[in-house]
């Protein structure tokens, strides 16, 4: 049984289909590129698998439980965490204290969360900041954090949405190790991504979405030299 099943996932903003009737399945232990060209639907899909926004139709499984209908928080009690494309922290509080308060839903006890929180925070190249204020961190480092709180969830599922955006070349390929490393501990991803050479190296599969409907899904060799896909990227000679 695969680790995640999307089966026929439909949204309906009134009259616009924002997602088409997606279906994919994504086994444990694989980097899932999830690519698009803008207003493709990528982050309304996200949002639909994590509950941020319900469902007109269809179904997302977990380990073989259908998890739509269940709010945000009980589907990350599940094993589903995200990140966002904007990063959110908590911008008053240190970068210990916002994993920490991420690590009380598996760890009740704070002496125990702190010491996970730190944990990934060195695993994060982000021990040197821990008492840190979020705020004075660099855009790079704020998203790596935003990484760190979902980590401190223990996730089988980790969905990033745009973690390489706004990265210079440098802080991108740092990116790239970051989440192939995730990959290599056990954690299957799910990566939105604008970064196409990025994306391409270190996923094991592409979908591509346009304009809701999914139009490829393959490996990423394949997807690249896919007329669909030229098409909806670069127009309608491109193929």
């Amino acid at each position: 049984m695969a680790l995640l099943e999307v089966n026929q996932l439909r949204k309906d903003f009134g009259g616009l289909r924002a997602v088409s009737d997606l279906s994919f399945r994504l086994e444990a232990g694989q980097i899932l590129g999830l690519i698009g060209p803008n207003g493709a639907g990528k982050t309304t899909a996200f949002n639909l698998m994590a509950g941020f926004i319900p469902a007109t139709s269809g179904e997302v499984r977990l380990d073989g439980e259908n998890v739509v209908g269940l709010r945000p928080h009980a589907i990350v009690r599940r094993g589903i965490a995200r990140t966002f494309q904007i990063v959110k922290p908590f911008r008053k509080l240190t970068v210990l204290e916002n994993v920490t308060l991420a690590a009380f839903l598996r760890e009740p006890v704070r002496a125990r969360a702190a010491a996970a929180a730190r944990s990934i925070l060195a695993l994060l190249d982000l021990a040197g900041k821990a008492d840190c204020d979020a705020s004075d961190l660099t855009l790079g480092q704020q998203k790596r954090l935003e990484i760190a709180r979902c980590l401190a969830t223990r996730p089988k599922l980790l969905f990033l949405d745009e973690p390489m955006g706004g990265l210079n070349p440098t802080e991108v390929e740092a990116a790239c190790e970051l989440v192939q490393k995730l990959s290599d501990s056990g954690i299957t991803v799910i990566l939105v991504e604008h970064h196409m050479r990025a994306i391409m190296k270190i996923s094991d599969r592409v979908v591509v979405l346009h304009h809701g409907v999914k139009i490829a899904d393959d490996a990423p060799a394949d997807v690249v030299r896919n007329p669909a896909v030229v098409k909806a990227y670069l127009g309608e000679g491109a193929a």
